[in-house]
């Protein structure tokens, strides 16, 4: 998985095109993400101790991975995601618009270390 939690989105297809969010969840078994304001429904709570007031509560529920993209942090541009290792053998996450590094992905590994 390329997006992690806390990376800012650009929805790019649906009701909330073009609207930038924080991810605040990752499920990896569906591939869907939660962003922080973007596809919000209304759940109808019943009067409980929990909740004395009732009512209906507004929360974000999960879109698919594929709806959303990377803004990457130096250019500001949605961008798409890609992967390389660098010259230590760690492996970084990288903005494929303007080359730079978004985030380490994996630790040194020698195995993937260039030699010198």
């Amino acid at each position: 998985m390329r997006i992690k939690v806390n990376d800012t989105v650009e929805i790019i297809s649906g009701d909330d095109r073009a609207v930038r969010g924080k991810v605040l969840l990752v499920d990896h078994a569906s591939c869907k993400v939660v962003v922080e304001g973007v596809n919000r429904v209304y759940k109808h709570v019943p009067r409980s101790q929990k909740n004395p007031q009732g009512g209906r509560l507004s929360r974000e529920m999960p879109i698919s991975m594929s709806n959303v993209k990377l803004v990457c942090s130096e250019c500001q541009q949605p961008a798409r995601v890609g992967v390389r290792y660098l010259d230590d053998g760690s492996k970084e996450r990288f903005c494929r618009k303007c080359k730079k590094g978004i985030g380490q992905l994996a630790p040194p590994c020698a195995a993937y270390a260039k030699k010198k």
